[in-house]
């Protein structure tokens, strides 16, 4: 590596946050959520690091799932969204995956597709996100519909909440699937990360903590640190050239910045392409070898600015902490108006990730 960029991917703090979950519902199984490459962290390295205590995973695509068990992971797997196609629940059924089914043509699929050996099934229930699911009341046709299928085993009934991290709770949804549920004879899956925290009478047999598992909090105004939390996730860049301003220079493209007395700053080498955030004003905090600072002016390309009027001792190679242990994702999350999921995710591939144990 030569550009001095890079994120590090803390496992231990994602094995201590995952057992912070399996802490806080200790009589529910917790299925580690590592959807979208483990929220950007790796889903392979996550579920290798949690493979001695996770009791399941779960995730979006076929092929993320067949390299976890290619690699030897041998807990239950959970397809969110189900299969895409007829050929998918084969794949299910031969890798012993589990298939959640949202929808009438997903179970069309389950009626004509060869099964290898007997398929488990999650039935999810929309009640009240309005994104996936059956209606509630369609749950004793639904399960009669797969009693009469062999090779199909039923086991669970899921949903998920669109608003267990604000004010409005689950105070609508809760009720509408308890009502739908109460006499089927499944399991129960709804507690995500916001409800894992907030909301114990919704834990069920199986909650499905994602965001809270990299360090991050879902709550505004909240960080994970305020959790019990550790950051599994740090982007650093080291300062590549300085700068010395007078009074009335401006800095970066637009000019946005006018220094309004002498300053000095860094250019550090990190920007959008690397998937720090364009949007972030003047102010963003960063951490510059340990010490606060803020950005300056606007995020280029492939750096950014960040203050050192302060800092005389940082200079040329000095170590700038974009978000981590020094500068919460959710600080630097909403000076751009947007959620830590988002940062995470958007980490782009030309940055090396750094894994610590």
């Amino acid at each position: 590596m030569t550009r001095p960029v890079c994120v590090d991917i803390d496992l231990a703090a994602i094995r201590h946050n995952y057992l912070v979950c399996k802490q806080k519902a200790p009589n529910s199984r917790t299925f580690a959520v590592i959807k979208a490459d483990a929220y950007g962290h790796g889903s392979l390295v996550v579920a290798q690091a949690l493979a001695d205590v996770a009791d399941g995973f779960a995730l979006l695509n076929i092929e993320d799932a067949l390299r976890l068990r290619d690699a030897g992971i041998t807990q239950p797997i959970l397809l969110l969204e189900g299969p895409f196609d007829t050929a998918e629940v084969t794949a299910m059924s031969e890798y012993r995956l589990i298939c959640a089914i949202h929808s009438d043509h997903q179970l069309d699929w389950l009626r004509h597709a060869p099964l290898p050996r007997p398929l488990e099934v999650w039935l999810k229930l929309n009640s009240g996100m309005n994104r996936l699911g059956f209606k509630p009341q369609r749950l004793p046709e639904l399960l009669a519909t797969l009693a009469s299928l062999p090779a199909i085993m039923p086991t669970t009934v899921m949903t998920h909440f669109a608003t267990a991290d604000d004010a409005r709770g689950i105070a609508t949804q809760w009720p509408s699937f308890t009502a739908a549920t109460r006499s089927c004879g499944l399991a129960l899956s709804a507690a995500n990360s916001a409800a894992l925290f907030a909301y114990p009478e919704c834990f069920a047999d199986v909650v499905r903590p994602g965001l809270v598992l990299y360090g991050a909090s879902p709550f505004d105004g909240q960080t994970g640190a305020e959790l019990g939390l550790k950051p599994a996730m740090t982007l650093r860049a080291d300062i590549i050239a300085v700068q010395e301003l007078q009074t009335g220079d401006s800095v970066g493209y637009g000019s946005l910045f006018c220094a309004e007395r002498p300053m000095r700053i860094g250019v550090v080498a990190c920007g959008y392409a690397d998937g720090y955030p364009r949007i972030v004003p003047t102010g963003t905090p960063v951490s510059v070898d340990g010490q606060p600072s803020r950005t300056i002016g606007r995020v280029s390309m492939d750096m950014l600015t960040v203050d050192l009027t302060e800092l005389p001792l940082a200079g040329v190679g000095s170590r700038v902490e974009l978000w981590g242990p020094n500068v919460p994702i959710e600080w630097v999350a909403a000076a751009a108006g947007t959620l830590a999921y988002e940062l995470m995710c958007a980490i782009t591939a030309r940055v090396p990730r750094r894994l610590l144990s």
